[in-house]
């Protein structure tokens, strides 16, 4: 489905200068400025198109491709399994948008705002399918255990988001409990990213395993970023409106901690009423007085403590991959480049 302009995106691998960063990132950038998503009909594959083309980190594919070459090998080979990650990751953002209720996505008008309910449920089914139409067009003796990690990935991913959702109409959810729904709904796809780039590659088995600890404790620092930043970020640089976790009474790790931190019974009882949908205040008023808890409790400085926790973890599983320091620079830039993100 996905149409280019031009072939031999990467260079090949028989080159064993690793790339940096910034030359895996232009790599997948160029991919997908090229692609056209657009077919017939247009009322359900435009909004395909939108969705890849109004931006995003390409996080994802970039993980993909970084493991396959780490471990010697074919990126031309394993881009069609880059693509199609994307277009899995895109497709759980448009169902995700529909069900929070978001105007924003990159700081551009969310599909369903756009086209509507039904076509963002239509076109996100499409782009799963399109998704595994990539997926299989990759040629690997491991090409079988790629699907399934897949498959399994796709699987936690639908099982983070039905936590997420059941976990708004609770009150005694716990850190731990939101760290396992954070896993599977935001680091499982992180990981499947990496392990199905590196299982394309054939690489051993215990250094998959380091890199599924990497991605663990990368994909929750991640997470932990876009908790801070939904309450403490700016907008434009955001590219959706802060305080919208509080407006959906969101159990992400601010609230839940300070929970833990909050001092006496009045201030804990006001957070839950705040958390509670059912809060007669306005949407404005409920964002302004947890806030004013937040900031209270200096609740941004105990989340970067655990964002450098998890950053810290990620690091030291890295440390444990049985490849040159230079096979692995790639990854440590990342960690390095994402650590004090702003959107």
């Amino acid at each position: 489905m996905v149409r280019q302009k031009r072939g031999g995106l990467l260079k090949s691998t028989t080159q064993r200068n690793m790339k940096q960063l910034k030359e895996y990132l232009s790599d997948v950038e160029y991919t997908f400025a090229q692609a056209n998503f657009s077919t017939q009909p247009p009322s359900l594959y435009d909004p395909i198109d939108y969705s890849m083309h109004i931006g995003g980190k390409r996080l994802r594919p970039t993980l993909l491709l970084i493991a396959n070459d780490m471990f010697e090998g074919n990126t031309d080979k394993a881009m069609p399994a880059a693509i199609g990650i994307e277009l899995f990751h895109n497709f759980t953002l448009l169902h995700d948008d529909l069900m929070d209720c978001s105007p924003l996505r990159r700081g551009q008008p969310t599909v369903y705002r756009k086209w509507g309910n039904n076509t963002a449920i239509l076109s996100g089914d499409t782009m799963f399918a399109l998704a595994w139409q990539h997926m299989l067009q990759v040629q690997s003796p491991n090409l079988m255990q790629a699907l399934q990690c897949f498959n399994q990935t796709a699987i936690e991913v639908c099982e983070g988001q039905q936590y997420d959702m059941d976990f708004e109409q609770r009150a005694d959810v716990s850190i731990d409990q939101y760290l396992m729904m954070t896993h599977k709904k935001t680091a499982a796809l992180l990981v499947g990213a990496l392990k199905i780039g590196a299982l394309l590659a054939q690489a051993p088995a215990d250094d998959i395993a380091h890199l599924e600890t990497f991605g663990h404790h990368f994909g929750l620092a991640f997470q932990l970023q876009d908790d801070l930043l939904d309450a403490y970020g700016d907008t434009p640089q955001f590219g959706k409106a802060t305080g919208q976790d509080i407006i959906d009474c969101k159990k992400t790790y601010l609230p839940l901690r300070s929970l833990e931190l909050a001092t006496g019974a009045d201030m804990r009882n006001t957070l839950l009423k705040l958390m509670d949908k059912q809060h007669p205040l306005s949407a404005q008023q409920r964002v302004q007085q947890t806030m004013q808890i937040y900031n209270s409790l200096d609740i941004a400085s105990h989340t970067r403590h655990a964002i450098a926790h998890h950053f810290d973890q990620a690091a030291k599983a890295l440390q444990h991959i049985n490849l040159p320091e230079t096979h692995k620079e790639p990854l440590h830039q990342l960690l390095l480049t994402l650590h004090d993100r702003k959107k």
